[in-house]
């Protein structure tokens, strides 16, 4: 009789937990319809700017130029700010931050408004040959005292690597020296969600490959940069799977931000807002995925009727409420117009700059130049107006006819008379230019339509000679005949 008792009591407590799972399980598919119901509720503006609250907050900022530190300086401003993550890629810049009174500061209408509350990592130092990343301080392939070639021993380094990645015991890695060895820390190894990359444009893809672990399908990666082009290189060079590609955010910056060199020398983290502008952002669609799939989500998923990302959603809603930065969304078309607007005007006044080692204002009031200035634009104008992507759009040939292109040429000249352009300043500091990002672009779009930019191409390469003239002057490489190298004592 008691073990009858016993058994009805556990049938009981067994019914009675059924009942509750079913309770539970009610509740929350009653959730998820009321969930769902919202939504379906709501119009496409509501859902742009919804809650994301599954959406990691931590901005990562890879380039701590002029630029790059107004932009981190505007996002700690914020109200309730999100994580800022400073990527630095010297270890000077580590020491110099560690020193100093960890904080950026600008100057702006000649108040210095000091922020603070960054985090910095270093990010790893390697450097690239013939196909192998080399970690700092490791021999270089020409350095191994054997008969084999240098690409040969590259390959060898690779596969040496590749069996290393797949050993279950990997080697610690080091990221700063030898001497001051530490371990890799866990910050490092994170995915990186929302990543801000302002770079100059030849540089984006070697400091992107050191991040390239981090990077999920589900990132954004957000490029304020001059020129056109890098998304096309990363795509070839680091993201050949389409499914694996972040997702891509652009930006046109027109702040006016300088760092005076006696005050780098001081404090690295110190710029002057010179002058006001805004920020033209655009989320660039992908074209890996069927209409409907969320961005990096496995087959099979159910299908999310967002446009975008959760993670581009909140980086540019991160941008735009940003005061002192005046970034304002614009759709992929729109954007696109305002980039070929800009590299127009950059394709002209930064190669005639350079060539002429001289101020912006320089190439105004001179017929010669004119002449010049619009056999560049006939053919600029004749491959933009021709693009694929700008078919079917309205008012397209006047938009960039060479008469209007030719007019906001002039227009910049004037504005910026006394400045040196970018290009001229990378050119007399020894830098690779951004030129083959600018006319180079021109001139492969051209190629791709049939249409031979033959004065684009004929000064993207003189302005390449010139640069690595430069370079060689400054690596002391220029070969001299006997008796007339300046440098050598009297005999």
């Amino acid at each position: 009789m008691e073990a009858k008792e016993g058994h009805d009591g556990s049938a009981a407590t067994d019914s009675l937990e059924q009942v509750q799972d079913g309770d539970l399980e009610a509740d929350d598919q009653d959730e998820v319809f009321n969930s769902k119901t919202m939504q379906d509720s709501f119009t496409a503006i509501d859902r742009q700017y919804a809650a994301q609250p599954d959406v990691p907050r931590r901005v990562h900022i890879l380039g701590t130029g002029s630029i790059g530190k107004l932009v981190a300086h505007s996002l700690r401003g914020l109200p309730n700010p999100p994580p800022v993550t400073l990527l630095l890629h010297r270890k000077m810049l580590l020491r110099a931050w560690e020193a100093g009174k960890q904080e950026i500061t600008m100057l702006d209408d000649g108040v210095e408004v000091k922020r603070s509350g960054f985090d910095v990592e270093l990010m790893p130092l390697t450097r690239r040959e013939h196909g192998v990343d080399l970690k700092d301080g490791q021999s270089s392939v020409y350095d191994f005292d054997t008969e084999a070639k240098p690409h040969e021993i590259a390959k060898q380094l690779s596969a040496e690597q590749a069996q290393q990645s797949n050993s279950p015991t990997p080697q610690p890695t080091d990221a700063l020296s030898e001497d001051d060895a530490a371990p890799p820390s866990a910050e490092a190894a994170e995915p990186i969600h929302n990543l801000i990359v302002i770079l100059k444009a030849p540089t984006t893809l070697s400091a992107l490959r050191r991040l390239r672990p981090r990077l999920l399908p589900t990132s954004t990666i957000c490029l304020l940069q001059n020129g056109m082009g890098v998304i096309d290189t990363l795509n070839t060079h680091l993201f050949p799977d389409p499914t694996q590609r972040p997702n891509y955010m652009q930006g046109i910056i027109t702040h006016g931000v300088n760092v005076p060199p006696a005050k780098a020398r001081i404090d690295p983290f110190y710029a002057v807002h010179a002058g006001h502008g805004t920020i033209a952002l655009g989320l660039l669609p992908r074209d890996d995925l069927t209409p409907g799939t969320p961005r990096g989500a496995a087959k099979g998923e159910p299908e999310n009727p967002d446009i975008w990302a959760p993670s581009s959603r909140y980086l540019l809603r991160t941008l735009t409420r940003a005061p002192v930065l005046c970034a304002v969304g614009f759709t992929p078309l729109e954007l696109l117009q305002q980039q070929l607007e800009k590299l127009a005007v950059n394709s002209v006044l930064n190669p005639l700059t350079v060539l002429l080692d001289a101020r912006n204002g320089s190439i105004l009031y001179n017929f010669a130049l004119t002449r010049t200035m619009r056999l560049l634009l006939a053919e600029t104008s004749l491959i933009l107006r021709s693009l694929p992507e700008l078919r079917n759009l309205p008012n397209i040939n006047a938009r960039f006819s060479a008469a209007r292109l030719e007019t906001l040429v002039v227009s910049v000249a004037n504005l910026t008379s006394d400045n040196i352009s970018s290009m001229l300043a990378d050119v007399r500091a020894g830098r690779q230019t951004e030129v083959e990002f600018i006319n180079g672009y021109i001139v492969r779009r051209g190629e791709e339509l049939g249409i031979k930019a033959v004065v684009n191409y004929a000064i993207m390469q003189v302005v390449l000679g010139k640069g690595m003239i430069g370079q060689r002057e400054r690596r002391e490489d220029v070969m001299f005949e006997k008796g007339m190298d300046p440098n050598a004592a009297d005999l």
